[in-house]
């Protein structure tokens, strides 16, 4: 299982490296053979900036990001490309925050960008942030998930697309409540340690603390820790009702192999695990109830038609990294040919005034106006009993989308109130 899931990653990542080999070598080519239609092509090509880690703990979701938004991309350019011109996705690893910074900058000053996108490491997304701000140009924040970065962090140059902590604790508590595994309950947690584990942790402790748990303890964990050990053996000694996990990326993979290894007996949920990661735990190694932005089994026929071209091109489903970016770029797509500008302004208005988009959920979303969050339906999910999976990316077993039909959309999200966010 180990082995499936090491060759996996490799070649999805390797897929992402390909893409971006080959989209150099296009532009060296036509430079080096003197086509000067070519090059008027390309200069009069649209260009956006994307950054996604690429390397480290959260190098293997963006892997599946990079393939999302050439998706995308190849898709726009088919049918006729944004205002009648085709567009260019510079797509760069962003390493670290400092990294994302100095590369956003260059997008923008040296390579043309007209806008940026991507990231899902909430420190870096935040200093793209920074550089955007700066420049008074749009950043679409595809995946990085603090409630700081659309709160006291906020800028009106920063649109958020995927959900944030608050949203994923919140889904996720409604599980908890029904399965009657928080009140009374005595609750011990992992956390990893940077700016998006703090702001989980933060949310779970309230809404535990709302409801009836006790924390008994709560342990930092670097983000490139991977021995598990010491951590569950404190878990052992303290004797929980739950284990709660804010850990990231490719710890939570790591986490909860070591902790089927350990054979512990208490309940497990997690309010971070991206399907990928569940993915490579495999099947017998995950368990508990844990929340998802967006999954490839929702039932309608614009998802299975993304999902069917998705695994013909890549032989599996797409991870919600995948949808997120493919969806970012889609909406970008809309709101340049709506306004018919990729003016910073106008496109700020666009998404401003609550445009609908279709994002491949059973509902609409929209970006409110004052935090310039995405507004959309979420999910949670546990895993089914071994053996029933038709294959190693068929372990999950997903509940319904939440809020309910009849519900607001809004209503996981932190309201104006509760939210420090001035533009």
């Amino acid at each position: 299982m180990t082995k499936h899931k090491k060759d996996g990653n490799s070649a999805i990542a390797s897929a992402a490296r390909r893409s971006v080999l080959k989209a150099g070598a296009s532009v060296a080519g036509a430079l080096a053979l003197g086509f000067p239609a070519i090059v008027r092509s390309q200069t009069n090509k649209i260009k956006i900036g994307h950054l996604t880690p690429l390397t480290g703990f959260l190098g293997a979701l963006g892997a599946y990001a990079q393939l999302g938004i050439r998706m995308a991309e190849a898709e726009i350019n088919a049918a006729g490309g944004v205002m009648g011109r085709q567009i260019e996705v510079m797509s760069e690893d962003s390493v670290d925050p400092a990294t994302a910074s100095t590369k956003a900058q260059r997008m923008l000053e040296r390579d043309g960008a007209v806008v940026l996108m991507g990231e899902i490491n909430s420190a870096s997304a935040k200093t793209i942030m920074q550089v955007a701000a700066r420049n008074k140009r749009l950043f679409m924040s595809t995946g990085a998930r603090s409630d700081v970065l659309r709160g006291k962090d906020c800028n009106r140059y920063t649109f958020h697309v995927d959900i944030p902590v608050t949203v994923m604790v919140n889904a996720e508590g409604q599980a908890l409540l029904r399965d009657g595994m928080v009140k009374g309950k005595r609750i011990y947690s992992l956390t990893a340690d940077y700016i998006f584990g703090h702001d989980l942790a933060k949310a779970a402790d309230n809404f535990f603390a709302a409801n009836g748990g006790t924390k008994i303890g709560d342990e930092l964990v670097a983000t490139d820790v991977t021995d598990f050990s010491p951590y569950l053996l404190k878990i052992r000694q303290a004797n929980p009702n739950l284990v709660a996990t804010n850990l990231a990326g490719n710890q939570v993979t790591t986490f909860v192999k070591q902790y089927a290894e350990f054979g512990l007996p208490y309940q497990i949920a997690g309010f971070n695990l991206n399907t990928a990661d569940a993915w490579a735990a495999g099947e017998g190694n995950l368990s508990g109830l844990w929340p998802a932005v967006w999954h490839h089994e929702i039932d309608t026929p614009e998802v299975k038609a993304f999902v069917a071209k998705f695994r013909k091109q890549h032989n599996q489903p797409p991870e919600n990294h995948a949808w997120v970016e493919y969806v970012s770029l889609k909406m970008m797509a809309q709101a340049m040919n709506d306004t018919k500008s990729t003016d910073t302004e106008k496109l700020i208005a666009y998404f401003e005034k609550q445009t609908p988009f279709d994002i491949l959920k059973t509902r609409k979303g929209y970006f409110r106006s004052w935090d310039h969050q995405l507004i959309q339906q979420a999910y949670t999910f546990t895993v089914k009993p071994k053996g029933q999976a038709k294959d190693k990316w068929d372990i999950l077993q997903f509940g319904p989308a939440v809020p309910a039909a009849n519900q607001p959309l809004e209503i996981l999200n932190p309201t104006k109130a509760q939210n420090t966010c001035v533009m």
